[in-house]
């Protein structure tokens, strides 16, 4: 999965943010539709798209969609 990829089922997660919100650099926790909910949907879309498992620690340690990625990635 590529990064782009990845932003855009990031995005998909998210309810009434509009897809055209996210970038790599957007700080995802600011954004207003977050939530515990939205964080669990994240946790399982990473499962499902790139076969990796992140913990809810690795959300709170990632500020940015792209480090997320990043994090996925070196599991």
């Amino acid at each position: 999965m590529t990064l782009d990829e990845f932003v855009k089922a990031f995005a998909a997660e998210f309810e009434e943010t509009p897809e055209d919100q996210f970038k790599a650099d957007t700080e995802f926790k600011t954004l207003e539709d977050w939530s515990s909910l939205t964080a669990l949907s994240i946790i399982a879309m990473v499962d499902e798209n790139m076969d990796k498992t992140i913990t809810g620690a690795d959300l709170r340690a990632s500020k940015t969609v792209e480090d997320l990625f990043n994090l996925a990635n070196s599991k």
